[in-house]
């Protein structure tokens, strides 16, 4: 296996064949997915990191790695030994891209920067233009996937099967979502649209595929025009059963491939292309009169959920909870017999998510962070890393399952045994913000952003921060991140509404100690009519105990506490007819009120 170092020498003599000074390598993919598959993992290939967020950029001389504060101990771990500078996203001293690639080509006769432009949306493109010309005139190709020259043993585009997401889960057709998508086309003056984001297509389709690890979706494009929408997918991929039900609603198919030349052929006036979702190769491909560049409305129109959808989400919930309970009850006692790591405890949480009803998979790699390790905030065990658990301190686990009927993601932080002061207290002031969010109600409309700060309040009182988002959409079988909506301190001019899920999850991370997190997913749902409009609320879908050992109560309100018990007593009513007396045991002692 090539080493970092000896990838960049390949790609340097590359960038002197082609006379380019730089090549820039985004995270994403021709679809600007988050999670993407392993054929357009360029940027983990050339640097060696892995997160889900970051940008790497090679000069013939220097290499520099940009991520976010999830993954600056991760990167930086992970970066050792390499040319590449660990670049700190929104911290004090770091340099954009164009900055830093102005002062590394200052000096160099080949200004010119290359970018793959089938895997970076049009406004990156667009942005990065223009920020780079104003650093000394320097040039962006993007006609070159020069990954194709130098990565041998690429994967190939993935081509797993795609099948029918029944109706029963959905409580919507295909023909119905289509209706309601052109109505919205209209609204913004659209003829038709290119849909390139993998969920919304499979939402669209009620289709389902395995094509991105712990995402059930497939790598496609769908064209919809007044008349027609076709799907561009390697028809190969798609069951009877699958195509039988596109060809019910009228979707025709391509291959994958052809969607470049539908888009030189597209027949009418005007198209939407969505530039924060599309490529910009195939949005300079697009042949009419009017490119209407504006957001797709797909994304909001996913984010309410049919009562079918809710209806999921609850029964989903209902069995992961389970799964949960029957783990944490398990967990201790395992701990103090010895022999547990964070990999074997994933393992056993995995194995009895398994054994559940309509179980499909994880919805994102568990962190399971034990102490230190709970700092690093998108931390994944591995071999080398895996830390033994003792019966003492934190054990941070993230984690979640794709069930056919829901998707879903819960964070607990556990007390495997005695905790510091210091533990205690920054769990009960991350325990107080995860409950004043849950207890707030706020006028339908809202933003995300607006209500950001309850869940930080008490925290901020302290002088602590986390620079995560609070709060992301959970898809129904989809992906476990969701927008259009979220909840973060960074402004998000997306309305929350009735029949959106989200989670809450503030945390703390003390580095080289420990971290605290702790996440419910929630449904949004109708509180009253007032002169003043319609108010929201938040109903905990996850169902699960939260661990009261290393709760100051003193820190809690009177409300607080009551909220805390509220919940524990739903926890035990919903998961206690399911369990054996052993557990219904366990869990009636973790739900027994805080005084």
């Amino acid at each position: 296996m090539m080493s970092v170092n000896e990838k960049l020498a390949l790609l340097r003599d590359e960038l002197r064949r082609e006379h380019l000074g730089a090549f820039i390598f985004p995270t994403t993919d021709p679809h600007n997915s988050e999670f993407t598959a392993d054929h357009w993992k360029g940027r983990e290939w050339i640097s060696g990191f892995n997160g889900s967020a970051g940008t790497a950029v090679v000069t013939l001389h220097s290499a520099a790695l940009w991520t976010d504060s999830r993954y600056f101990i991760a990167a930086a771990e992970q970066l050792k030994g390499t040319e590449f500078l660990l670049m700190k996203l929104k911290m004090e001293g770091t340099p954009a891209i164009d900055e830093w690639l102005g002062k590394e080509l200052a000096d160099v006769d080949d200004k010119d920067v290359g970018i793959d432009g089938m895997c970076s949306t049009a406004n990156t493109i667009e942005e990065l233009v223009s920020s780079l010309r104003r650093q000394g005139g320097i040039t962006l190709r993007t006609n070159l996937d020069i990954l194709q020259r130098i990565w041998t043993g690429r994967p190939s585009i993935p081509m797993a099967p795609i099948v029918p997401q029944p109706l029963e889960y959905t409580g919507e057709d295909t023909s119905s979502k289509l209706t309601r998508i052109r109505k919205a086309l209209r609204q913004q003056h659209a003829d038709g649209m290119l849909m390139a984001s993998l969920d919304d297509i499979a939402w669209t389709l009620n289709l389902r595929g395995a094509d991105v690890h712990c995402n059930p979706v497939f790598v496609s494009y769908l064209l919809i025009t007044t008349q027609t929408v076709t799907l561009f997918v390697q028809e190969e991929k798609l069951s009877p059963e699958a195509l039988s039900q596109l060809s019910h609603f009228g979707v025709a198919t391509a291959p994958y491939p052809a969607v470049k030349d539908a888009l030189a052929r597209y027949p009418e006036y005007n198209i939407l292309a969505d530039p924060d979702e599309v490529s910009y190769t195939l949005m300079q491909a697009i042949h009419a009169q009017q490119i209407v560049k504006e957001s797709s409305p797909v994304p909001a129109l996913k984010a309410i959920k049919t009562e079918a959808e809710q209806q999921g989400f609850r029964q989903a919930m209902l069995r992961d909870g389970i799964a949960m309970t029957k783990f944490l009850c398990w967990l201790k006692p395992a701990v103090e017999a010895g022999g547990q790591t964070e990999m074997s405890i994933d393992q056993k949480l995995t194995a009895l998510r398994a054994e559940q009803p309509l179980y499909r998979g994880p919805s994102f790699d568990t962190i399971a962070a034990y102490q230190a390790h709970g700092a690093i905030v998108h931390y994944e065990a591995t071999p080398a890393t895996d830390a033994p658990l003792k019966p003492e301190g934190l054990l941070l686990l993230d984690s979640g399952a794709q069930y056919q009927d829901g998707t879903t993601d819960i964070t607990r932080t556990i007390a495997l045994g005695p905790v510091t002061e210091e533990q205690r207290r920054i769990y009960t002031l991350v325990l107080k913000g995860h409950i004043q969010l849950q207890m707030l109600y706020f006028p339908d409309g809202a933003i995300g952003t607006q209500i950001d700060a309850i869940a930080r309040r008490d925290l901020w009182s302290e002088g602590l921060n986390f620079l995560h988002g609070t709060g992301h959409g959970v898809g129904s079988y989809l992906s476990v991140h969701e927008g259009p909506h979220q909840i973060r301190m960074e402004y998000r001019p997306a309305p929350l509404h009735a029949g959106m899920t989200v989670t809450d999850e503030p945390g703390i991370y003390i580095e080289e100690k420990f971290g605290v997190r702790i996440e419910n997913t929630l449904l949004i749902v109708p509180y009253k009519e007032t002169e003043f409009g319609h108010f929201l609320q938040m109903e905990p879908l996850t169902l699960c105990p939260i661990d009261k050992s290393p709760i100051m109560k003193e820190l809690l309100t009177d409300e607080e506490t009551g909220w805390l018990n509220d919940y524990h007593q739903h926890v035990f009513d919903m998961l206690s007819p399911h369990l054996s007396a052993e557990e219904t045991e366990w869990l009636r002692e973790a739900c027994n009120p805080l005084s």
